[in-house]
């Protein structure tokens, strides 16, 4: 018996890849189109063309090199420039790793993100956290708590200089008293 859950997932995964599908049978439609009526060739063309991401097409290399293919081939069938150089394909290659390595830490920022807003949801809706008002409570009580410490601090500042004030006055009526 299968749950309800992976259920759910099975049906979007097939659907998210059935919608996979259909943009790459408009990007084949568009790039055929495009080459039929003699237009410029380039992944912006397709990807417009096509009502798709120009992401899309990096993210599916096949297509991209169908692409890149086509640009290098006129209406007449011959090609024309050189074939893409070693230099360029390193190059593309570098870029996608680095663009990988950023994607994979933002995806890790947001997955923990995510955790941790679920697991806060997950504490509230449990019962087991402390309502809204208890933390406005508890952050109320630190910071009389803080109020409390800086109000302590004066007040032994004020009674030092108390005792130094009456310590003066009993030195000067001691001198007074002397001179009598």
């Amino acid at each position: 018996m299968s749950k309800p859950g992976s259920r759910r997932t099975e049906a979007m995964v097939l659907g998210r890849q059935a919608d996979t599908e259909r943009r790459r049978a408009r990007v084949g439609q568009a790039l055929r189109d495009l080459q039929a009526s003699g237009e410029e060739v380039s992944v912006t063309a397709v990807a417009r063309r096509a009502g798709v991401d120009r992401t899309f097409l990096y993210r599916h290399r096949d297509l991209l090199t169908q692409i890149h293919t086509a640009e290098q081939t006129p209406a007449g069938g011959v090609a024309v420039g050189a074939a893409v150089s070693r230099a360029s394909l390193m190059a593309d290659l570098a870029a996608a790793h680095e663009r990988n390595a950023r994607l994979t830490g933002r995806i890790a920022l947001l997955e923990q993100r995510l955790s941790q807003l679920m697991g806060e949801q997950t504490w509230r809706d449990s019962g087991l956290g402390a309502p809204d008002s208890v933390e406005q409570i508890q952050k109320r009580v630190v910071q009389l708590e803080q109020e409390k410490g800086d109000l302590k601090l004066k007040l032994d500042e004020a009674l030092e200089d108390l005792e130094a004030s009456r310590a003066a006055n009993r030195e000067l009526t001691r001198a007074l008293n002397q001179a009598d």
